[in-house]
């Protein structure tokens, strides 16, 4: 199973290329994997969508999953 992970904002720059992961059966599991890969990931406020969908909390990634690393936003 192969998920894709890009980056965007202020996230990209700390993250300059799309990543991609084997074997990780959910959301947590890949934040547990990006943040030890990338430490200065852990003091940044960032969201995540998978397959376009904002999640809040653990979601399960299929094989092909796309999660978007997103800066934080407000409205306007």
């Amino acid at each position: 199973m192969r998920i894709h992970v890009v980056a965007f904002g202020q996230l990209r720059s700390l993250i300059k290329q799309e990543l991609s992961f084997q074997d990780l059966k959910d959301t947590d599991d890949l934040k547990e994997k990006l943040e030890e890969t990338f430490p200065g990931l852990s003091k940044l406020n960032y969201v995540m969508a998978v397959n376009k969908e904002i999640i809040r909390g653990k979601t399960s990634l299929s094989d092909e999953s796309i999660v978007a690393l997103l800066p934080p936003y407000s409205g306007g």
